[in-house]
């Protein structure tokens, strides 16, 4: 008696098929999780630099720190971390009485970087994204 194949005739390429399908699909998931680690990169970076701007604000001086050394410092600190100039910085409560809250806030305009590459690659797009990242900071004047 003759045995029967574990593979039918019939199945011979189904493997290739298979992957032409899927590999798209996980070669845009893969640039998906880029895009979002950097973005994620971005919002941490803007949190941290409203944290010592707003660090910087409301340590005991004399005299008081301005909004405009504040406004410096984050750009300082945005600048060493590798972002450009496009930052809107905006702090409220500088020079205030000891107690009182200082805030700083800054918003970056974030553009996609991976996606569009990818997509005009292949696609022949001109596809183009930006979301505004945002970050706040309070802390009480010393």
């Amino acid at each position: 008696m003759k045995a029967q194949p574990l593979r039918s005739n019939h199945q011979e390429g189904a493997g290739l098929v298979e992957f032409v399908v899927v590999a798209p699909l996980l070669v845009i998931l893969l640039c998906g999780l880029l895009e979002f680690g950097l973005a994620l990169y971005t919002k941490e970076a803007l949190t941290n630099a409203s944290r010592e701007g707003a660090r910087f604000g409301v340590v005991l001086s004399n005299p008081r720190k301005t909004a405009t050394q504040i406004q410096n410092k984050v750009q300082e600190y945005l600048t060493k971390s590798g972002f450009a100039d496009t930052a809107a910085i905006d702090v409220s409560g500088a020079g205030g009485a000891s107690g009182s809250p200082l805030t700083v806030s800054v918003s970056y305009p974030y553009t996609l970087q991976v996606l569009p590459g990818f997509f005009a690659t292949f696609f022949d797009s001109t596809m183009t994204g930006s979301v505004t990242l945002r970050a706040n900071t309070v802390m009480i004047m010393e």
